[in-house]
């Protein structure tokens, strides 16, 4: 998972290396190479995170008789019920660069969310 807690936990520089990267956060969605001949990855996340209420109330009641073998039932219920969905954004992007030994030289993370 890529947050921003975890991306201060994780990422050193001078101390980390690409292989400890792909294996905290997977593959990057993009690496190239900078003008001064750097390698870089670019991880970019987003989540969609939907959450949802429900406030309201509902009465049922359920009577049943029966004798002599036979059964007999009716059912009364009614209710009224509000919900609400709620659905929100996040998004994470972080560049990373290396040295010639693959390890971590700079970085910067952004994140939003709306």
């Amino acid at each position: 998972m890529l947050t921003n807690g975890m991306v201060n936990l994780t990422v050193k520089v001078g101390e980390t290396s690409q292989a400890q990267l792909l294996e905290t956060f997977g593959a990057p969605n993009i690496t190239t190479i900078d003008g001064n001949g750097q390698e870089v990855w670019v991880y970019d996340r987003q989540a969609t995170v939907d959450s949802s209420s429900s406030s309201g109330f509902s009465i049922g009641m359920l009577l049943g008789a029966g004798g002599d073998g036979i059964a007999g039932g009716s059912g009364l219920g009614f209710g009224k019920r509000k919900s609400r969905t709620e659905s929100s954004s996040r998004t994470m992007t972080l560049i990373i660069k290396f040295d010639a030994r693959k390890v971590v030289s700079d970085f910067k993370s952004r994140s939003s969310s709306f």
